[in-house]
């Protein structure tokens, strides 16, 4: 299984993410720049989170028009699974490869702690190795994870089950509408969710509860 993560200006947990993907599926990852119009042949392309060119405008808004971004929307056209953790959920909105938007924390404060999620769909290529309902832990580092989206779009989430992990047992940091952490597109190989689930994938790190993750997308069976 072949992956690549995007490198651009301010993003800080591209290493996390290598790390992760290395440890994992035991070959580290290409590595794609912001200018990169081409990607290689890669099953997983990866967007870490970060502060992309200091979150100006809006977050991930000049990221999501770099040349890099129309080639990953491109694979992701031709069915390569896509993955945007935290400022990379942030970036697939703003370059409209997932729908609704990402607004400021309802505290209006940065949010760095642990969490609760539940698997709202276990049914898709990034969950399928975990249970459905199933609760774990995930830390959270963001300043704008306040997911929003229109009723139409918010009820077609919901109804096609895009919407796949859920802040769990009032632990919702950010004010997101129903309790929403991470979806997919409706082909189900985009997914975006603000937890850091590369930040829990072994003892060192307090638990492994983000490692299943991993495990699915990079073919590695439970």
């Amino acid at each position: 299984m072949k992956s690549a993560v995007v490198l651009l200006p301010g993003l800080n947990r591209d290493r996390d993410m290598i790390a992760a993907l290395t440890r994992i599926g035991g070959t580290p990852p290409v590595t794609v720049w912001e200018s990169d119009g081409d990607i290689p042949d890669v099953d997983l392309i990866v967007i870490p989170g970060g502060f992309s060119y200091g979150d100006y405008l809006r977050c991930g808004a000049i990221a999501a028009r770099m040349p890099v971004m129309r080639a990953v929307a491109e694979k992701a056209r031709k069915g390569v699974l896509v993955m945007g953790v935290c400022n990379g959920f942030q970036i697939l909105l703003e370059a409209g490869l997932l729908p609704g938007a990402l607004m400021r924390n309802a505290s209006l404060r940065f949010v760095c702690r642990e969490v609760k999620l539940e698997v709202a769909n276990a049914n898709t290529a990034f969950t399928r190795n975990y249970r459905p309902g199933q609760i774990i832990r995930c830390p959270v580092a963001h300043h704008d994870g306040n997911f929003f989206a229109d009723p139409e779009t918010l009820k077609r989430l919901e109804g096609e089950g895009q919407v796949v992990f859920r802040y769990a047992e009032g632990t919702n940091p950010n004010g997101s509408m129903n309790d929403i952490a991470g979806i997919v597109n409706e082909s189900g190989n985009v997914l975006g969710l603000m937890p850091h689930p590369e930040n829990l994938i072994e003892a060192a790190h307090g638990g492994d509860d983000g490692r299943a993750l991993f495990e699915a997308v990079l073919g590695i069976a439970a």
